[in-house]
C-alpha cells in the first residue's frame, strides 16, 4: 500500500476545514495543513482533528502549494482545498488507488455547491481536477490565483471515481467577494507576463464567457443560480481586462 500525505492550505477556514478533515480520516496517512496565519479557529480544528499544522507567509497560491509539498512526510499526495470534501465513492476510490497505485497521477471529477444548490452545468461540471499524485513527477504552475497541478513529460494519469464535493459560495454577496480579489491577482498576474487588454477584448472576453457557459454548458438548466452564475463569470472577465487596462494606463 502506497502511504498518502493529505495536503491542505488554509486561511481563516474554521467554517469548512472540518468537514473536509473528517473525509479523509480513512484514506490519509498523513493530514498536512499550512496555514497563512489564520486568525479564526482553524488552527484548533486542524490540531483537533489530529493534522500536523504549520504556518508559512502567502505569497501566492502556487507558491503556498509548492512550499506545502516540500513539507509532506510522503511523496504521494492528495491535495485538497479547505471547501472540498470527498465523497464516500471518490474515499473508496481514493483508497483502492493506494491498494493498487498504476499512473503518476489520478484526476477526478468536482461537483460545486452553490448557495445551497448543487450545480451540474454552466462550465462548473464535471470540472475535472488532477488532486492525486506522486510530487516526484510534477509541481504546481499556471497563473495565481487559477493554479494546476503540471505533470513532467511522459507521466501517464488515471480517473478515480467518484466526486470532489466543492462547498464554494454561501452567498452571492461572498462571491462578487471573492470575483473583485481574483480578478486584481489575474490581472497582475497577466500584466507581469506582457499580456495587452483593449475595449474590444473586454466585450468579447466577457460576452463569449456568458454564452459559452449558459448556452452550450447548458446553464439555463441550473436555473436561476446557473444564470447568476453565468452572469457573474463574464464579470468577473470582463473586470479581469479592466483592471489589466488600467494597470497599463497607470504604470502599476
Amino acid at each position: 500500500m502506497v502511504p498518502l500525505s493529505v495536503v491542505i492550505i488554509t486561511f481563516n477556514e474554521e467554517q469548512n476545514i472540518g468537514r473536509c478533515l473528517e473525509s479523509v480520516q480513512d484514506v490519509a496517512d498523513e493530514i498536512l495543513v499550512v496555514d497563512s496565519y489564520s486568525t479564526d479557529r482553524t488552527e484548533v480544528i486542524c490540531r483537533d482533528h489530529g493534522a500536523t499544522f504549520i504556518q508559512h507567509p502567502f505569497e501566492g497560491h502556487i507558491q503556498q502549494k509548492n512550499h506545502a509539498i516540500t513539507q509532506a512526510r510522503y511523496p504521494h499526495i492528495l491535495s485538497l482545498d479547505a471547501d472540498e470534501v470527498l465523497s464516500d465513492e471518490l474515499q473508496a476510490s481514493v483508497q483502492r488507488t493506494k491498494n493498487d497505485w498504476k499512473h503518476d497521477g489520478y484526476s477526478c471529477k468536482r461537483l460545486t455547491n452553490y448557495c445551497g444548490k448543487w450545480i451540474r452545468h454552466s462550465g462548473w461540471y464535471p470540472d475535472r481536477k488532477l488532486r492525486l499524485w506522486d510530487s516526484r513527477k510534477g509541481r504546481w504552475g499556471g497563473n495565481n490565483p487559477h493554479d494546476r497541478f503540471e505533470m513532467e513529460p511522459g507521466s501517464t494519469t488515471g480517473r478515480l471515481k467518484g466526486d470532489l464535493l466543492h462547498y464554494s459560495f454561501h452567498s452571492i454577496r461572498q462571491h462578487m467577494d471573492t470575483v473583485n480579489k481574483f480578478s486584481e491577482a489575474a490581472a497582475r498576474s497577466l500584466y507581469e507576463r506582457g499580456v495587452k487588454s483593449s475595449t474590444l477584448k473586454i466585450l468579447v472576453k466577457s460576452a463569449a464567457k456568458f454564452i459559452r457557459n449558459y448556452f452550450f454548458k447548458a446553464g439555463f438548466l441550473d436555473g436561476y443560480y446557473g444564470y447568476l452564475i453565468c452572469r457573474i463569470s463574464a464579470f468577473s472577465s470582463m473586470l479581469r481586462y479592466a483592471k489589466l487596462k488600467e494597470m497599463y494606463r497607470e504604470g502599476v
